[in-house]
């Protein structure tokens, strides 16, 4: 198991990005969150295998359908104790 910290950069808030995000997390077995941050980018904190993350950092340049990803940063971060994936609102 790995954590990491992913910020997208772009148009990603009211655009169902977090709803999205959500729903590819849990297809991918992914535990974490996702919020808006204050500065209008989206912030996903994600734990699982290496497999699925990199899927989900795949994604994230993608985006839901009404988004326009201008870029998208990775951190590594520490594991947190999460029992699913969730949005924070």
């Amino acid at each position: 198991m790995k954590a990491i910290r992913i910020v997208i950069h772009g148009q990603v808030q009211g655009v169902f990005f977090r709803k999205h995000t959500e729903e590819q997390a849990r297809k991918l077995n992914i535990l974490g969150t996702v919020r808006n941050l204050s500065s209008g980018s989206v912030e996903v904190i994600a734990q699982g295998e290496k497999i699925a993350l990199d899927s989900l950092t795949k994604w994230c340049f993608q985006g839901s359908p009404s988004s326009k990803v201008e870029s998208v940063e990775v951190f590594d971060t520490v594991m947190q104790p999460f029992s699913g994936f969730r949005t924070i609102h």
